[in-house]
């Protein structure tokens, strides 16, 4: 590797301090640290001695999301081939899906990192690592068939206003992701919702109804799939989301290279239990309901977005809830929140990214009652302890 580095400092010498295109330093650190290590240093205040960087963070979550992505590929072709043809081979379905979902993670990265580029090249500060994450993401929660231009306009407001209004990475108060899926959701409401917009049409077909098993549920009708088809992900949905199963390994890496919080994922799974067991209790206490009542509290665990949710933006270390005692509340909410934004508001069925956004901006609060409430204990210890000391002397 040392003849890279050598060629790459040769390179580096016109963006170096003084030189002709110094203003571009920022462009040609990113792609530098990319392949090495930073070689800055802390010179002074505290510090702690890590070989984990920022940029080696976010490619432990792309990696986590690779499995995902592989198999939204081979479902978003599985899911438009069996409409015209009995058996579907498996290359024949990646193949379709591959080529649907590459040109949506060309546009979002080509769009964000564009932006991002600018706005360091401007600030004059290093090119932030945080959309290495983002960019896949946002492609991954949205339908396959989403017209690009569409996504390059979510993927700008995203950026400009969920990220850079607010400082850039780690200083923003939304998931980037989700404010660009939430944009989309209420500006093009058409493609985002309804029971044509998650399975590609085939030409020879007039129609075929692509709805979410969430979306079936909350226009009362019956769900054709079982709880294992929910779990390995054999059904419509967006990109990223329908594999529950998937979604639990990446669940696996996160929290064994201790990137992802275990206590907000463990948190999000009880509050949406707990509220799919109380809306599942409501019928036989002679209360009714509609289909996502009755719908049982384990699919809701492994249906629709919510284990996506979960495992890979609830846990964003900028935008969630960074005490221990405050993660646990902050996930517990996000479940909670979850299950019940699907079964009060059926015309939005899939509540997870709200809820998500919701407790983003109360994780602040959040943080500051518990810190606070530690605080008060610590001085009442204090207090009991200092008379008996004064007692003994």
């Amino acid at each position: 590797m040392e003849w890279i580095r050598e060629k790459l400092d040769k390179l580096r010498e016109p963006f170096n301090q003084g030189k002709k295109y110094e203003k571009f330093a920022p462009a040609f650190d990113a792609f530098d640290t990319l392949l090495f290590t930073p070689n800055h240093t802390t010179s002074k205040g505290a510090h702690v001695r890590d070989a984990v960087d920022l940029k080696r963070v976010m490619i432990t979550v792309v990696l986590a999301l690779v499995p995902v992505l592989l198999f939204g590929m081979w479902n978003t072709g599985y899911q438009y081939l069996k409409q015209i043809q009995p058996e579907v081979e498996f290359w024949d379905a990646f193949g379709y899906g591959a080529m649907e979902i590459l040109p949506m993670i060309v546009v979002s990265y080509a769009v964000g990192l564009g932006i991002e580029f600018a706005f360091a090249i401007f600030r004059g500060h290093e090119v932030n690592e945080g959309y290495l994450v983002t960019g896949l993401l946002i492609p991954m929660i949205m339908p396959v068939g989403l017209p690009l231009w569409m996504l390059a306009i979510s993927v700008v407001f995203a950026v400009l206003i969920g990220k850079e209004a607010f400082g850039g990475t780690g200083m923003n108060i939304l998931n980037p992701a989700l404010t660009a899926r939430a944009f989309a959701f209420f500006a093009y409401p058409t493609y985002m919702s309804g029971n044509q917009v998650w399975v590609m049409n085939a030409p020879e077909m007039d129609a075929v109804s692509g709805e979410t098993i969430l979306g079936t549920l909350a226009a009362g009708q019956e769900v054709q799939y079982s709880s294992m088809d929910m779990f390995w992900g054999l059904i419509p949905g967006s990109i990223g989301e329908t594999s529950a199963a998937l979604c639990l390994l990446g669940a696996l890496l996160l929290i064994f290279t201790k990137v992802g919080s275990w206590r907000i994922m463990l948190s999000c799974v009880l509050g949406a239990s707990v509220m799919g067991l109380i809306f599942n209790a409501l019928p036989s206490m002679g209360i009714e309901g509609n289909a996502l009542t009755s719908f049982a509290w384990y699919n809701h665990l492994i249906a629709g977005g919510l284990a996506f949710g979960i495992v890979y933006m609830a846990t964003d270390p900028v935008s969630g809830a960074q005490t221990t005692k405050g993660k646990w509340i902050y996930g517990f909410f996000i479940g909670l929140f979850s299950v019940m934004i699907r079964i009060f508001n059926p015309a939005y069925p899939e509540g997870v990214m709200l809820a998500i956004l919701l407790m983003n901006v109360f994780a602040p609060t959040i943080d500051h009652y518990v810190i606070q409430s530690s605080i008060s204990r610590r001085n009442k210890r204090k207090k009991g302890i200092n008379p008996q000391i004064n007692t003994a002397v």
